[in-house]
């Protein structure tokens, strides 16, 4: 088998960040009482100004205030993760949690799908920096090396148990995962490397030590299996982002919006599934949520197209009050479906598909504004159609005209040329709305063709529509 351990080394600064307009900005994490703020972990633009983990906010604020705080906040660390873990879960089956900031997946079996091992860490690695996560990546044969594999070097990778061995080594006790109290007490031995560890007796080693020691270094060696509960996605995806200002205007609220989406459609790709339906909540100081809700004829996934729809649906939304926080919720998530198409597309580049197409003009139009067409019993043209979900084609039937008149017009015959008729239509006489007409395709002099009728005794030509 072969484990790929993601290790997450900053994932509370990564997931404050993400949400900023600015990451370059200076921004510190700040723990602690509130009579003794401490400096839990700065970003680099913070370093640069002299700000180190560790630091009181007191004397870290007397050399510079030209930085931005944020809470240390574990339960968003702990809900990171599992948003990571359900991104994994597009990768494999088998992702765990037991380590923290940490994803274990089992990827041996994912191999076939995702392409050798480097062109799928390349994937795991672009799609991460998309979503804006700083990552160490390791492979090996059990989880338990890879994960001690993440502490020696990014990207290393062994495939059996004797380059397992040549890799582990040379790597120091204190980076092994080892009891905190025995990696000091082998730092206190003189015993620097794995190796050097190795060559004391096993029996010395087991009357000194805790029974805990051992069964760690078997399990890094796979000798022992690693007890693993595996992640199991949620089926409605929630996420809130609090905003850091009171947001009055509909542009300050897209750079939110797009995150949210983003991680949505990351969220729908570990599940293989679409959305169809979901809600915005725009949380207010002292009043309701304005809701904004999105729903769509087919589901969908692509991040783009979730952030268009998103955005032509709140543009139409007015705010009551400043907005101080956005929530996603989605439960209408049914199987994704991709779209077929032709292997040799001869659609142009720039445009895009008539399913995408439509949901942007019902997001920036209404959902009353764009609807299909289907056909009634009725021979009367006027009267022969009805307005429908756009999934309804209308049957075939003689030439009829995209432009239908909504009263007809008199025409003038002069230069005018009959190209097919007539085509007789008598109907309505049991609802009081008799018609008995002569219908004709013609062609004005200036190349229009129309779509005209006569009344049965009437030699007024009357033009009903146009053919485009």
């Amino acid at each position: 088998m072969l484990w790929a351990c993601i290790l997450l080394p900053q994932l509370a600064m990564d997931g404050v960040l993400r949400h900023c307009a600015d990451s370059q900005a200076p921004l510190v994490l700040l723990a602690g009482p509130p009579q003794r703020r401490i400096l839990q972990a700065v970003n680099p633009a913070a370093r640069a100004l002299g700000l180190r983990p560790g630091q009181a906010l007191t004397a870290a604020q007397a050399l510079t205030t030209e930085f931005t705080t944020a809470d240390y906040d574990q339960a968003a660390i702990d809900r990171w993760q599992r948003f990571l873990a359900a991104w994994a879960y597009g990768f494999s089956a088998q992702v765990s949690l037991r380590y923290p900031r940490c994803l274990l997946l089992e990827v041996h079996s994912s191999l076939g799908l995702f392409g050798p091992w480097p062109v799928f860490e390349a994937r795991l690695r672009e799609e991460l920096t998309t979503l804006g996560f700083q990552h160490r990546i390791t492979a090996a044969p059990n989880p338990a090396a890879a994960r001690v594999l993440a502490n020696a070097r990014d990207g290393l990778a062994v495939f059996d148990d004797k380059e397992l061995l040549q890799a582990l080594h040379p790597l120091p006790v204190a980076r092994l995962g080892l009891p905190e109290a025995a990696a000091t007490a082998f730092s206190r031995m003189g015993i620097r490397q794995l190796q050097q560890l190795l060559a004391l007796p096993r029996d010395s080693l087991a009357k000194r030590f805790s029974a805990e020691v051992l069964l760690h270094l078997d399990t890094v060696f796979g000798r022992r299996p690693l007890a693993l509960e595996f992640y199991s996605p949620p089926d409605v995806f929630d996420t809130r982002l609090e905003l850091n200002f009171e947001v009055e205007s509909h542009q300050a609220l897209l750079f939110p919006l797009r995150r949210l989406t983003a991680d949505l459609a990351a969220y729908l790709a570990g599940r293989d599934s679409g959305v169809q339906r979901f809600t915005l909540h725009l949380e207010h100081r002292n009043q309701a949520d304005s809701l904004v809700v999105v729903g769509l004829l087919s589901a969908e996934r692509d991040a783009a197209m979730l952030f268009e729809f998103s955005r032509g649906r709140l543009e139409h939304q007015q705010l009551s009050a400043p907005v101080l926080a956005v929530r996603l919720v989605a439960r209408d998530l049914p199987p994704f479906v991709p779209q077929h198409q032709q292997l040799f597309d001869e659609r142009p580049q720039q445009s895009q598909p008539w399913e995408q197409l439509r949901e942007r003009l019902r997001a920036r139009l209404g959902d009353d504004a764009v609807y299909g067409l289907t056909h009634r019993a009725d021979h009367r043209p006027e009267r022969s159609w009805t307005q429908d979900e756009i999934k309804t084609p209308l049957p075939t039937c003689a030439p009829r005209p995209g432009w239908l008149l909504v009263e007809p017009e008199p025409l003038s015959e002069s230069g005018l040329r009959i190209l097919s008729g007539p085509e007789r239509i008598e109907s309505g006489w049991w609802d009081g709305g008799d018609v008995r007409r002569d219908y004709y395709v013609v062609e004005t002099r200036f190349g229009q063709k129309g779509w005209a009728f006569r009344a049965v005794g009437s030699g007024q030509l009357m033009l009903h529509g146009w053919f485009s």
